[in-house]
């Protein structure tokens, strides 16, 4: 699982930097500025959630059922939340109604804050390698 979520922390980075540059280049002259901004967010999120990956890859071992469960809503919060944002802001652009994806971004933001609140747990039980 450690290796997973390393290798899922560096895919998120990578592609928030492609999405980013995507967006602040490409989209910009063809989505509106509500969509843009939109567009940014997911961005926004999917580094955020990729640096957290990062770093959590590096001081936990992932050998708990509450650490692995941490991992999995983080992994899927931020594809859920970013992407369902990604697929709404270019609906109009791609001519796809994408909006029945409207429920599954507060779906991926749900399944961040569990993972946020699952991290505390794991700050309180102590179950994280300590720093040298």
């Amino acid at each position: 699982m450690k290796q997973l979520v390393l290798s899922i922390a560096s895919i998120y980075g990578a592609l928030s930097i492609v999405l980013g540059a995507f967006g602040a280049h490409a989209l910009k002259k063809v989505l509106t500025q509500a969509q843009l901004e939109s567009f940014e967010v997911g961005v926004k999120y999917q580094m955020y959630h990729a640096i957290v990956l990062l770093v959590l890859g590096f001081f936990l071992n992932f050998q708990s059922k509450l650490q692995v469960s941490m991992g999995w809503f983080f992994i899927a919060g931020t594809f859920l939340f970013s992407f369902s944002i990604y697929l709404l802001s270019l609906s109009n652009l791609l001519g796809v109604n994408f909006k029945f994806l409207g429920p599954v971004t507060p779906l991926g933001g749900l399944c961040l804050i569990i993972g946020w609140v699952l991290l505390l747990i794991i700050f309180i039980k102590g179950q994280y390698l300590p720093i040298s």
